[in-house]
């Protein structure tokens, strides 16, 4: 079985940091892209930040200059640091990536980790 296990959630007040991880395991051959996504209540899933196994980058214009996203290729996995958090950060987030599986690449998801933004 593949796991996306993340980790790192809480809560926090604006203007604090909070930095996500999410670890890859199982019978994984390859990765592809990994991100971020995250759903408020009552709205849709949406992207955070991605990563692509190159290092290249992408952010939603939301958090750009305040949120930071990396990944170690070794151990397959992928942090999202967030700094100057906003009340409208708060979230459930997850992490997705692509993987490739038994000859086939497939898109994973992780539980969800719930981060909270107090004003």
């Amino acid at each position: 079985q593949v796991h996306l296990v993340e980790s790192g959630g809480g809560l926090v007040q604006a203007g604090g940091s909070l930095r996500l991880s999410c670890a890859a395991s199982g019978s994984i051959f390859s990765i592809n892209t990994m991100g971020w996504y995250r759903q408020a209540p009552g709205k849709q899933r949406e992207l955070v930040a991605d990563i692509t196994s190159g290092g290249s980058t992408n952010y939603t214009d939301s958090v750009k200059g305040r949120f930071t996203i990396y990944r170690d290729n070794a151990k397959n996995t992928v942090t999202l640091q967030m700094n100057s958090l906003k009340p409208e950060d708060t979230a459930v987030y997850y992490c997705n990536a692509g993987l490739l599986v038994r000859g086939n690449w497939n898109n994973y998801w992780g539980q969800g980790t719930q981060v909270t933004v107090s004003s």
